[in-house]
């Protein structure tokens, strides 16, 4: 009878990859490689978006009533401004900020994914680039992007919104604007933030405070452009 310490011991050393058989091995290998080919192909569509903003919010039908006109103001805004808009490409208010860019003949981009209850992309896109990994997906929405727009959303916004925050306070993304729109939807959330959380010692006043917010899509459009600029002074380039 084995004791209990050279159970574990067993456990563990299964664990370090000792018991790993060759078909488990293989499907990794398969996918790394479809990891890798979705992320080239991911790559070579978006290479020429240079001037992007992402926007997030809701898919769902009742939010993109309430703060569609919001969506389309700004993401027509950003484009007549020279930016691509980039969303998730499905419906709500994903459409609505794809409108606004397509209407204004700015760039309209849907990064979409694989659902299982599959959402159709929607009518308003220049370019789709479809995706299968979520996290791929999530990089291209911070690789093409110089700032972040986050309308009224679910998990799938709350996800983007704290993705980019922790990315920023780690000093693995420019300090870009991350920008909330829909300010009494957002208005819980931040006091949340500003005495659970500073209050409990789990972030601090400034860590907060990288988060903007307003619903003047001018005011976007003045903080899109003022850090385009910075980012492409630090550069070198011309913005």
């Amino acid at each position: 009878m084995t004791d209990r310490g050279e159970g574990v011991g067993v456990a563990v050393h299964d664990l370090t990859g000792s018991g790993v058989t060759p078909t488990a091995e293989r499907e990794d290998r398969e996918r790394v490689r479809r990891i890798a080919a979705e992320a080239d192909l991911a790559f070579r569509r978006m290479a020429a978006v240079r001037r992007g903003v992402s926007i997030f919010g809701s898919a769902q039908e009742g939010p993109a009533l309430r703060w569609g006109t919001l969506a389309r103001e700004v993401s027509g805004a950003l484009a007549d401004a020279g930016f691509a808009v980039i969303t998730g490409g499905g419906p709500g208010l994903m459409a609505a900020a794809n409108e606004g860019a397509q209407r204004a003949s700015g760039i309209s981009v849907g990064l979409t994914i694989q659902l299982a209850a599959q959402e159709e992309p929607n009518r308003f896109l220049t370019l789709e680039v479809p995706f299968h990994y979520f996290f791929l997906r999530k990089l291209a929405f911070v690789r093409y992007a110089c700032a972040f727009v986050l309308l009224p959303g679910g998990y799938g916004t709350l996800d983007e919104l704290f993705e980019a925050l922790n990315l920023r306070r780690t000093h693995r993304l420019d300090p870009f604007p991350v920008i909330l729109m829909g300010s009494e939807y957002w208005g819980g959330l931040l006091e949340w933030l500003e005495t659970a959380a500073v209050d409990g010692g789990t972030l601090s006043k400034e860590d907060v405070s990288a988060l903007e917010v307003t619903d003047d899509p001018a005011e976007v459009v003045r903080q899109v452009v003022e850090c385009h600029a910075t980012l492409c002074r630090k550069l070198g380039i011309a913005p």
